[in-house]
């Protein structure tokens, strides 16, 4: 196991009802701003929960926030959150809305162009403005992390950054808000989950058995769990299980002492910032074919994920690692992600401006070994018509 360190600050309300802590979270006379999406949360009754929780504060809000979060609105958010001089941010929505706001708390605070913050993946975050999120849609692990992607939608860049300023100070997750999603965005938050425990597991040995286990579990979890999701949408037990799957997916504890690879999310958000793609369809397209071209590399663990996770025997390596990856692809159909970029109309001809993009942003030495090259890349996204 490799050395690593680790600290999680975020304090998480898990359960029924527990919107209604809300106002304990903010010093009394704080004035915070209020992020959310699209408005769904003003038909799922989770705006209600939170205002009611809030009567005794001054409330500021800003809706709107796209999936895969503009900078071009996030930068309207910023300058209303000056002008009104806010104290707390607090995030109502899924992964996109708490990236968003990390990134709000953070441009508050920067006195420079607010792209710096994307270009030197958060070097030049020194602080930022408090948040809290209240989580509606499990994926990015976004609400205990301290990670966020955002986009230029004017010239397709889709950049991340890190900042430990912008972990969230606490976080609200409750099941029974996931409840009214729709069949794609469960089927996303599934895969996404799924995607993020791999990229820290299907990498190398390096005898990191708590570590494995966790992942693991949260796999069978996922696998389990996902398909009842789509079958019994407001089943409580399920949708808690996948809950707390998507948070411990990415919230630090699976990375602790391991090699990580994040070949694919690196990959994907080319795919989603080129030609929109939802972050989980890219991700389905191009893991197993990551896998397929980087399979004697990443055999042990292929053949440890295949027998540990998928209960899959065979006489040899070869086999079982064969029978994790088409495992893993029909999972991901079965969740209606098709692991294939034809299935969205794409061809070879779409290929090389990834390439170009990824180029742009620094990233031509992927993987957990930095050896994965455009040249591979562009193997990679073959496999994957």
């Amino acid at each position: 196991m490799n050395n690593f360190t680790h600290h999680s600050p975020t304090r998480v309300h898990f359960g029924k009802g527990q919107i209604e802590k809300l106002a304990g979270e903010f010093p009394v006379g704080s004035k915070i701003l209020l992020t959310f999406g699209g408005g769904s949360i003003k038909s799922n009754g989770v705006y209600e929960q939170v205002k009611s929780a809030l009567a005794n504060f001054q409330v500021i809000e800003f809706g709107g926030i796209e999936p895969n979060p503009h900078h071009e609105t996030l930068i309207k958010a910023v300058s209303l959150a000056k002008d009104a001089s806010i104290d707390y941010i607090l995030a109502v929505g899924g992964g996109s809305v708490v990236d968003g706001s990390k990134f709000i708390a953070a441009a508050i605070c920067y006195e420079g162009d607010s792209w710096d913050i994307l270009t030197t993946y958060g070097a030049c975050v020194e602080r930022a403005i408090p948040l809290g999120c209240v989580l509606t849609l499990p994926a990015t692990g976004s609400e205990m992390n301290s990670g966020a992607v955002v986009t230029k939608d004017k010239t397709k860049d889709k950049l991340f950054f890190r900042s430990d300023t912008v972990i969230p100070r606490f976080a609200i997750l409750d099941p029974e808000t996931t409840f009214s999603l729709p069949p794609r965005q469960i089927a996303n938050g599934v895969v996404d989950s799924f995607v993020h425990t791999v990229e820290q597991y299907v990498t190398y040995p390096v005898n990191a058995l708590v570590q494995d286990g966790f992942a693991e579990s949260i796999l069978k979890t996922i696998i389990s769990q996902g398909p009842l999701a789509l079958e019994r949408p407001t089943d409580y037990d399920v949708r808690a299980n996948l809950m707390w799957a998507a948070t411990n997916a990415l919230n630090g504890t699976l990375s602790n002492g391991v090699p990580e690879d994040w070949a694919t999310h690196m990959i994907g958000h080319e795919l989603t910032g080129l030609y929109g793609l939802d972050h989980a369809q890219t991700l389905a397209i191009v893991i197993p074919a990551l896998w397929k071209y980087k399979k004697q590399q990443k055999l042990d663990k292929l053949v440890q994920f295949g027998q540990q996770v998928w209960n899959i025997t065979g006489s040899t390596k070869e086999e079982i690692a064969d029978a994790a990856i088409a495992k893993t692809e029909e999972f991901f159909v079965l969740m209606g992600n098709p692991t294939t970029l034809s299935a969205y109309h794409m061809d070879a001809t779409h290929i090389p401006a990834v390439l170009e993009k990824l180029e742009l942003h620094g990233h031509t030495q992927l993987g957990e070994h930095g050896d994965i090259t455009l040249k591979d890349v562009k193997e990679i996204l073959a496999l994957a018509l």
